[in-house]
């Protein structure tokens, strides 16, 4: 599978603003639009659907996908470890702001480690889907590079993860921590052909694996750059499969002014045909 056949739509994954949309959620979904994105995808989103929901509304935005914990019993956030919401409040509130596909975003990367650790958390996903199924929804999985350390039967637990899950959940690659994790991207994203349906787009330098063993990285300090300016395949891996419905803009940290650096990408993305 390769060349873009239907354009991947352009979004940007709110947590690259988490700080600015506290200040001024409304104030910072402007500079969205102005920038002209017309797509977002959530996060945090379970405790504040309907208030997220009107102020999106409100300026022509739409959350086709979104970021919710759906295997783990606590999440971190920036502002320390919460409670996991049970599965079906996810999916209620994920109704509530238009969320159609939800991603797990993280699990513990110890759990990636064992083939019993990476057998569980398929088997969760999998009965994820039947009780989002129950709701009108998707759900999915969204990468680090923990997910590449281990290997089971001549694969990563990743591809091995993948190899386990029903065909209905979905898959958000993270383009960023895949080369992280040691991975041939472009060769990755077409392997995982039609169950792909977003990646996530940033770029760098390429740092050593945060989870390896022996590794001392935070993953906290690791840097990113603007699109084009680092050594992640992303035009690459884009044009590598014709299934990608959302090509996700993401800074875990931004270079400089979120913003700016948000437009930057979005402007990376057009001049290279690579999303509308």
């Amino acid at each position: 599978m390769a060349g873009i056949v239907t354009t991947p739509i352009a979004s940007v994954q709110l947590y690259s603003l988490r700080d600015q949309l506290a200040e001024d959620l409304e104030g910072s979904l402007d500079r969205l639009v102005q920038i002209g994105l017309t797509h977002v995808e959530a996060f945090d989103f379970v405790d504040r659907a309907p208030a997220l929901r009107a102020a999106l509304d409100a300026r022509g935005l739409v959350a086709p996908t979104g970021h919710a914990p759906l295997l783990s019993d606590e999440l971190w956030t920036p502002y320390g470890t919460v409670p996991a919401p049970a599965p079906e409040l996810v999916f209620e509130a994920a109704a509530v702001l238009g969320v159609s596909t939800v991603f797990e975003p993280f699990v513990d990367p110890a759990r990636w480690l064992t083939r019993e650790g990476v057998d569980d958390i398929a088997d969760r996903l999998n009965a994820a889907a039947e009780t989002a199924a129950g709701f009108g929804l998707t759900v999915g999985y969204h990468n680090h590079a923990q997910e590449f350390v281990a290997s089971f039967d001549g694969v990563s637990a990743y591809e091995y993860a993948i190899g386990r899950l029903d065909d209905r959940v979905a898959i958000e690659l993270d383009l960023f921590w895949a080369e992280t994790g040691g991975q041939d991207v472009p060769a990755l994203t077409e392997r995982l052909g039609s169950r792909l349906t977003a990646v996530h787009v940033k770029d760098g330098a390429i740092p050593q694996n945060p989870w390896a063993p022996g590794s001392d990285l935070d993953p906290a300090d690791v840097h990113q750059t603007r699109p084009g300016e680092g050594a992640v395949q992303l035009v690459e891996s884009l044009r590598s499969n014709d299934s990608i419905r959302y090509a996700v803009i993401e800074y875990d940290r931004a270079p400089g002014d979120v913003f700016d650096d948000v437009a930057a990408s979005l402007a990376f993305l057009r001049s290279q045909g690579l999303a509308q």
